[in-house]
């Protein structure tokens, strides 16, 4: 059995970013057409939106839900933030390459968002390996 601690500063990060998701999942999951066009989408898919705020909602309120597990969930959480922002990172990267909506400004916006958490994440995951 695994008694290593989890830091305090982990768990404050996961209670930022239950608050990060849940403000973008809320008007994205209500209103996602006016909330992507007033950030510069050409046109919007509110049913691919809703699919990307529920996954929002799931993964931020889990963090918060977690935030005091022991060592083995957040090394489960982490694993899953890791794969979730990077691939989040490749897609958009993606979409910005083949310049999707016409490229609105808040896309590079959200990209940097997925890389910092990404960067976040995988820091510590390593730190937390076994």
């Amino acid at each position: 059995m695994n008694t290593q601690p989890v830091p305090d500063a982990l768990r404050k990060w996961f209670v930022i970013h239950f608050w990060v998701d849940i403000l973008f999942a809320i008007p994205l999951m209500l209103v996602p057409v006016e909330m992507l066009s007033m950030l510069g989408w050409q046109s919007v898919d509110a049913y691919t939106a809703r699919l990307v705020a529920a996954a929002l909602f799931g993964i931020g309120i889990e963090s918060y839900l977690g935030r005091n597990a022991g060592v083995e969930s957040f090394r489960n959480m982490l694993t899953l933030k890791v794969i979730w922002s990077f691939s989040a990172v490749l897609g958009i990267g993606i979409s910005l390459a083949q310049h999707a909506q016409g490229n609105p400004l808040m896309a590079w916006g959200i990209l940097a968002i997925f890389v910092g958490f990404n960067l976040l994440w995988v820091y510590w995951r390593l730190e937390l390996r076994e």
